[in-house]
């Protein structure tokens, strides 16, 4: 089995091919061995949109305890010096694509 290089998924990427296997998962004209794949690859991906969910709930923790202050951003700025989570703050986790 070759190793791919592992690349970066943001949350709406993992999900959106989440939910491509599923649709493919729930065609009856796959084999056995492509659904046990497809299944893998799942299970992959909903652990990557767990992790990114478990780290985004911790940061609104913190924010919600410190109401809003000392929360720390990608690059350690502290929310009071300005700093605002925009769509580019998305939090992306490297994963291991082997398939």
């Amino acid at each position: 089995m070759s190793v791919k290089k592992a690349k970066k998924i943001t949350y709406e990427a993992a999900i959106a091919e989440l939910e491509a296997t599923v649709a493919r998962l729930e065609q009856d004209e796959i084999t056995l061995d492509e659904s046990i794949e497809l299944f893998a690859r799942g299970v992959e991906l909903t652990g990557v949109c767990n992790t990114i969910l478990n780290e985004i709930e911790g940061r609104i923790v913190k924010l919600v305890e410190n109401d809003g202050r000392d929360a720390l951003d990608a690059d350690g700025r502290a929310a009071a010096d300005g700093w605002v989570p925009d769509d580019d703050d998305v939090k992306e986790v490297a994963f291991d694509a082997r398939r």
